[in-house]
């Protein structure tokens, strides 16, 4: 044998909700003034309704007073329950309590600051020991083989990702006016990154591009593509000669001549005559 359990919505008990008097004279922490016209009144359970008014006080926009009000069965005599200020639809709120370590941005770290990473961070996994072959060194580097920690596969992911979402993948708006065969994959400027991220990342190295340092996605373009050539249908125009205006003649005078000393003075002598 089973049995089935149905929820049905409280009804509102009329003697109840008729104590708009009873309910506004319960708000007794504020002055009268403070306290606005009725506004609705909800059932909150059997014989248990909560009669709403308008809340007058400063600094408090939006926010209404809740007065719950309730009554035995076979009575008419109305009890107060609880009187609370509590927000409407349209109360101006604080915002939301962020925890502390959740409250740093992308960009928020400035000179001189220092941002401790968790012990379990996700993005990170731990590494190696060193060698003492140098030739094992410059691979285990390159592996990311002695350092405490290295990027998990999930940190990779996480960052490949938000690079292709950002301004340094292809729906950048430097890259969508870029002609279509402008793509970073195939610039002489593009230097492919190691490990797992060379097939779809590398670093720009044009000085006129404004990616220059910047990691970029290989579909990532901009108009600075090494391959950005002048065609022949191109060239630029010969440039005319220079043309010299002398249908007039200015006379200027000058207060002495060309020389260095005037020249009524005696010549000076060269020291070896």
């Amino acid at each position: 044998m089973t049995s089935r359990t149905t929820s049905r919505a409280a009804r509102l008990d009329q003697v109840c909700a008729d104590a708009v008097g009873v309910a506004r004279g319960a708000i007794t922490e504020v002055d009268p003034s403070d306290i606005g016209e009725h506004l609705e009144v909800i059932a909150e359970g059997d014989r248990v309704v909560t009669h709403f008014f308008e809340s007058h006080l400063d600094g408090y926009r939006g926010w209404r007073w809740a007065v719950t009000v309730t009554r035995v069965p076979r009575s008419r005599h109305v009890t107060v329950c609880e009187t609370v200020l509590l927000p409407g639809p349209d109360a101006l709120l604080a915002p939301g309590w962020v925890p502390w370590n959740e409250r740093v941005q992308p960009g928020d770290l400035g000179v001189g600051d220092l941002m401790p990473t968790a012990p379990d961070d996700d993005r990170l996994t731990p590494g190696y020991v060193l060698s003492d072959d140098a030739a094992v060194e410059d691979v285990s580097w390159e592996l990311g083989l002695g350092r405490s920690r290295v990027m998990s596969q999930e940190g990779r992911m996480e960052t490949a990702q938000r690079w292709y979402d950002g301004d340094s993948g292809p729906e950048a708006p430097i890259s969508s006016a870029a002609p279509r065969n402008a793509r970073c994959g195939t610039c002489g400027f593009y230097l492919p990154l190691a490990g797992s991220l060379r097939t779809m990342f590398g670093v720009c190295g044009n000085l006129y591009a404004p990616d220059d340092g910047r990691a970029v996605s290989a579909d990532h373009g901009c108009g600075a593509h090494s391959e950005a050539l002048l065609s022949a249908a191109e060239q630029p125009v010969d440039e005319l000669p220079t043309v010299y205006d002398d249908s007039e003649v200015e006379t200027v005078a000058v207060s002495r001549g060309h020389g260095s000393v005037e020249s009524g003075d005696p010549a000076e002598d060269y020291g070896h005559s």
